[in-house]
């Protein structure tokens, strides 16, 4: 069996504890035991991380599906995911993947990072998607395989929630060219609600992704009576006025009952007014999804 690699962002607490500072929980690990996400594993006082080099899902995708209007159109991507979510959303729309779990003695094959660009390569890809589930949670393997990526020509593409350590995101983005990044309901009380995180930290994130110039996308997926209201909506629009810019492409995308949330899927009606009331404010793209 291939040796778990050694993570990052991490050090001993204790005479056999680890702390974990890849994302804000800032998980305190005993031995044999995984942090908040199921895949980074306290062994004999190391962390390691499990997903790195055990993709679960490859697929080659149209660029515009992670979703991207505006980066590398009618281009192929190469996008795999791992198991692993730092996240607890009771509506994820992937939950066969965030909230899976790797067997230790019964490990996937290991994909190295050179054989991630090669598969990219001959199958006429221009980038490298790391996507499906979150990838901050294998963000060793994406920085290894985006710097090899990067060599051979391919740019790398990231699709997550933003929910990182500033320490992890200034060696994790540097690589990344281009990022949708979900804004999962503009409020503190939401995130906490049905995330189990804080909004502050993905603000935060964002802001630096931007800062770095990098192509950056957003979604918000719009879920009926909890993060639908007019007023969160426009403080959403306001922020991303105030703290980016009008060029940002800004996707609004419709929910649908999954995992553990069974809300009534949002009326199409309610998305299209979303969008006219973007563009009535000067946004420059913005884009509907799921009706």
């Amino acid at each position: 069996m291939t040796t778990i690699h050694l993570a990052r962002w991490w050090q001993s607490e204790n005479a056999s504890d680890v702390r974990c500072f890849l994302c804000p929980r800032h998980c305190l690990i005993s031995p044999g035991k995984t942090g908040f996400c199921h895949v980074r594993i306290n062994t004999n006082g190391q962390l390691r991380s499990i997903a790195y080099g055990h993709p679960v899902t490859v697929n080659i995708d149209p660029i515009e599906k992670k979703p991207l209007a505006r980066f590398m159109p009618g281009t192929k991507t190469f996008s795999f995911g791992t198991f692993g979510c730092n996240l607890s959303c009771v509506f994820c729309q992937n939950d066969s993947l965030s909230r899976g779990e790797y067997q230790i003695r019964r490990l996937p094959q290991y994909v190295e990072p050179e054989k991630l660009v090669e598969m990219a390569l001959q199958n006429d890809c221009q980038s490298i998607s790391y996507t499906y589930n979150e990838p901050t949670v294998f963000a060793e393997y994406v920085i290894d395989t985006a710097i090899k990526a990067t060599k051979a020509g391919l740019k790398n593409v990231l699709v997550s929630n933003g929910f990182i350590t500033l320490e992890a995101a200034e060696d994790l983005y540097p690589h990344i060219d281009a990022a949708n990044i979900d804004m999962k309901g503009f409020s503190e009380a939401f995130y906490k609600k049905l995330c189990g995180a804080t909004i502050n930290d993905v603000l935060e994130s964002i802001k630096y992704f931007y800062s770095l110039g990098k192509h950056l996308e957003l979604t918000n997926l719009v879920i009926p009576g909890e993060n639908d209201a007019p007023e969160m909506l426009e403080a959403w629009l306001d922020w991303v006025e105030t703290n980016l810019d009008k060029n940002v492409p800004l996707h609004f995308s419709a929910y649908h009952p999954a995992y553990k949330m069974q809300t009534q899927r949002t009326p199409p009606e309610t998305i299209i007014k979303i969008r006219d009331r973007a563009i009535e404010r000067g946004f420059k793209t913005v884009l509907n999804g799921n009706i």
